[in-house]
């Protein structure tokens, strides 16, 4: 999970992480989540994907949750990032949460934009120059939200 973490805070262009996660602070970002998800691949046993989700605030917003995915590069493509986001939805209802909501999806992110639009996400705006890119350039972000 820590690779696959990693892999995209190193492309820079989807997480707003810079640091990097090692065994011991890997154990413990991973642990301190309300839930973490994975998809694995039943033939080799390894991961292909993974998401996070947390609370995206507390007391009187508490209601709603967050979420974070990553798919290993070499299996993406292959429609694991559709079903973590459909096992996240379903996580976060159990889990007593009303609304997911993505505060910085970035604008160039197509993929991404496109797949949660197709699941019934909601585009709230979008926030101009929001996210530094790996480059030093900055980009639109595009928050979404879905009703639980």
């Amino acid at each position: 999970m820590v690779r696959i973490w990693n892999k995209v805070v190193e492309e820079g262009i989807a997480f707003p992480q810079e640091e990097f996660l090692d065994e011991v602070s890997g154990k413990e970002f991973f642990a301190s989540q309300t839930y973490c998800g994975v998809a694995e691949d039943t033939d080799s046993g390894e991961i292909s994907g993974l998401y996070i989700l947390h609370p995206n605030n507390v007391g009187r917003c508490g209601h709603i949750c967050n979420a974070s995915y990553a798919v290993r590069s070499d299996k993406r493509g292959l429609h694991i990032g559709e079903k973590l986001v459909n096992d996240c939805l379903e996580k976060g209802k159990e889990k007593g949460f009303g609304v997911l909501q993505f505060n910085a999806v970035v604008a160039s992110n197509i993929h991404a934009r496109h797949l949660y639009e197709r699941l019934g996400f909601v585009q709230l705006g979008t926030i101009p120059k929001g996210f530094r890119m790996k480059d030093g350039s900055y980009e639109d972000i595009c928050p979404y939200y879905h009703e639980l």
